[in-house]
């Protein structure tokens, strides 16, 4: 079922790429820390596949309380599927809309972690986190940690990042710069429309070798002429995507193509 939110950690879920025990995790309300992800993700699950999940899932909603839940879908920001999936439900929008955006019901009962870490120890301090740990400190830590945690090995981590509400574009354009990120990390970035017209992500993609070889081509025709020339000449980049900066620069003025 869909709830008309997306972000990077929803479509992980939506793909069908997320383990059992970690859908489970999210049937219970204990994986996102902020109630657009928390509720896109139960009605997503509600419906799951495996009996147990949804009935997790239904269980969390029925349990979610109900005056938060409806100042919560006043808001302006809320999706009109989500709305529709709790109207149907016997929860309707009312009150004043809510300013808090946090969970509303956390089941997670792991020990709570510090936001504002210092970051000189933060890769010995995050390797001892649980991922659900990891992934709350990636969408409400410091921007020093989400830096971080965008490298981590579990890919629902690093979607986390990216669905931090406290991202920023100019970290974007960073990680799109950044060879020890995944592919999956890179593909999300150039599929984002917003983040996509910002140049210096463009123009990190497009050098970045991790980049997957046919957005890098995508990213390449969107280059100005001086990137060009260095993209052309650049040993780090995949080959075809240096031909291909070269093939755009012999043609001249990006008005003659």
């Amino acid at each position: 079922m869909e709830s008309g939110f997306r972000s990077p950690l929803i479509d992980f879920f939506r793909r069908g790429e997320v383990a059992r025990d970690v859908r489970m995790l999210a049937a219970e309300g204990a994986l996102a820390p902020r109630a657009h992800e928390q509720l896109a993700l139960l009605i997503f699950l509600a419906d799951d596949a495996d009996p147990a999940i949804a009935a997790s899932a239904n269980a969390t909603l029925d349990a979610l309380p109900v005056e938060p839940l409806q100042a919560f879908l006043a808001r302006s920001d809320v999706p009109d599927q989500m709305r529709d999936f709790f109207t149907t439900r016997g929860v309707s929008p009312g009150g004043q809309p809510s300013t808090d955006v946090g969970p509303l019901v956390d089941s997670d009962q792991s020990p709570a972690v510090e936001e504002e870490a210092p970051a000189d120890d933060g890769p010995l301090v995050l390797s001892t986190l649980s991922i659900v740990e990891r992934m709350k400190l990636a969408m409400k830590g410091s921007k020093a940690q989400r830096s971080q945690l965008v490298r981590d090995s579990n890919k629902l981590v690093a979607a986390a990042v990216l669905s931090s509400p406290k991202l920023t574009e100019s970290e974007v354009e960073t990680f799109a710069k950044m060879a020890n990120v995944s592919e999956e990390t890179l593909r999300t970035i150039a599929m984002n429309r917003s983040w996509s017209k910002n140049y210096g992500v463009v123009a990190g993609l497009a050098r970045n070798p991790k980049t997957p070889v046919a957005l890098a081509m995508q990213m390449v025709h969107r280059l100005n002429d001086k990137d060009l020339k260095s993209l052309m000449t650049d040993r780090n980049v995949q080959e075809v995507v240096r031909l291909t900066a070269r093939r755009i620069a012999v043609k001249g003025p990006k008005g003659s193509e």
